[in-house]
């Protein structure tokens, strides 16, 4: 099998969606710049990532709505009517410098990614996973929805099985408007339950396409390794994927700041790992994450396990170095742990299964066995 393909990007490097919002954080370049150190990305594996022109993404976004993200972009400001009727330049997706630049790259990133995995390959585009994105307007710090356009481009390119896996702390909700009932789609969302955008309720089937497990607060490891084991391999391995989709969001561990989920790094790479082997072509997207230091450990540890890297208990000096270059304007960025800074794996946060999983599972599986 040949090696798995990292697209990156420079556009991330010094973007930030405004000082106070939580995308004012470094992700991308940071797994760029830690992976590099730890000598896991070279040159021949690196694909810069296109910028996604308005023709490949008006295959799923309404053109009037490109055309007013391109002009708020140009003009650094909105109308009232575009504010009310797109949702740009409100708070969750404000007015800044690449505003269109940004989230056209990581689309250019995540439909490169689909080609790639449509003919077999395998491959990470950590600025993709922009999931709550819908087809005439932004949401939740969306403004493009690049999971939509690399599962568009995989059928375009006559898969006709795709399974899209997303573990993020939101619901996949941009993702599942966009394929209701649409035969030969596989949807499987994992979230925090009664947490924004709430939407993806258990009895929600979206035309008999998806899964949805909303998770309990304080939900562990142990507990998403029997949603894992339990429902969502055996889904993915019942439908018999060409390609699968894994949107990686990074919130669903401890220390983010916008979700109360309780999982370690741990999680995310034992996703990467049981998955990718379940499909000729796999994708691997981020999400979600505020985090500075927990995304990019997370992230890193996701590409470790699908590239197949052995994570050292204690970092380089290199590596170190990446880690410790980093601030946070944030409480938990005041005293950080010197484990933020030296690993990259987080021990496993296990125990007795959280009240409320276990019915909630036997429920999907017994749809499964319906479905079968």
């Amino acid at each position: 099998m040949t090696a798995p393909l990292f697209i990156g990007s420079g556009v991330y490097r010094g973007s930030s969606y405004g000082p106070r919002h939580p995308l004012r954080v470094p992700r991308v370049p940071t797994v760029i710049d830690l992976a590099r150190a730890l000598g896991w990305l070279p040159g021949e594996i690196y694909r810069p990532s296109p910028r996604a022109k308005p023709a490949a993404l008006a295959t799923f976004h309404d053109p009037a709505y490109l055309a007013a993200l391109e002009r708020a972009e140009r003009e650094q400001s909105v109308t009232e009517a575009v504010r009310a009727r797109h949702g740009l330049g409100t708070l969750s997706n404000p007015v800044f410098p690449e505003m269109f630049r940004r989230p056209a790259t990581a689309a250019g990133g995540s439909m490169l990614a689909a080609e790639i995995a449509a003919g077999g390959g395998r491959v990470f585009n950590p600025g993709g996973g922009t999931h709550h994105g819908f087809a005439d307007r932004a949401a939740g710090f969306c403004y493009l929805n690049d999971p939509v356009l690399a599962l568009l481009r995989l059928r375009a390119l006559g898969l006709q099985r795709i399974a899209y896996v997303d573990i993020d702390a939101h619901h996949a909700d941009g993702v599942e408007a966009a394929f209701d009932g649409v035969e030969g789609m596989l949807l499987i969302s994992t979230h925090e339950e009664r947490r924004w955008p709430f939407t993806g309720a258990l009895d929600d089937r979206a035309g008999g396409v998806a899964l949805n497990l909303p998770l309990p607060r304080g939900a562990h490891d142990g507990d998403f390794a029997r949603a894992l084991d339990e429902v969502i391999l055996p889904a993915v391995a019942a439908h018999r994927p060409q390609a699968i989709v894994l949107q990686c969001g990074a919130d669903a561990v401890t220390e983010d700041p916008l979700s109360r989920l309780g999982w370690s790094n741990a999680s995310h790479a034992a996703a990467v790992r049981a998955l990718a082997p379940m499909a000729p072509g796999f994708v691997l997207l981020g999400g979600g994450g505020y985090n500075p230091w927990s995304v990019a450990r997370a992230w890193t540890r996701a590409w470790a396990a699908l590239a197949g890297k052995e994570v050292p208990d204690r970092l380089p000096p290199a590596a170190e170095a990446v880690l410790c270059g980093l601030s946070w304007s944030h409480r938990l960025g005041r005293d950080v742990p010197e484990a933020w800074m030296t690993t990259l794996a987080d021990a496993p946060r296990d125990g007795p299964p959280t009240e409320g999983v276990a019915p909630r599972l036997r429920q999907l599986a017994d749809r499964l066995r319906a479905w079968a």
